[in-house]
């Protein structure tokens, strides 16, 4: 895997990330347009594409796959990055 600190800036990158955010209780991030309950801010774990990254502060802003939502992530709420190809559906 690549280190966050060693990527090429304009390539594209994926990555599995960590965050704490607002949850419904089916664990997905809020606000969103479902019904369900919110059940607080939790640890929410998924895989997104890095948009973004501040070496100095050392945050990214990743795009969650799931939810299409953007998250401020530290370097060591990220593991398993790796470079991807887009293709435009």
């Amino acid at each position: 895997m690549i280190d966050i600190r060693d990527i090429t800036p304009g390539e594209s990158y994926a990555c599995h990330f960590r965050v704490e955010t607002m949850l419904d209780t089916l664990g997905r991030p809020a606000p969103n347009l479902s019904d369900v309950p919110l059940a607080g801010v939790k640890l929410y774990e998924s895989f997104g594409f890095l948009k973004q990254r501040d070496v100095e502060q050392e945050l990214v802003i990743v795009v969650d796959s799931k939810s299409n939502k953007e998250f401020v992530v530290g370097f060591s709420d990220l593991w398993d990055i790796d470079t991807v190809e887009v293709e435009e559906p």
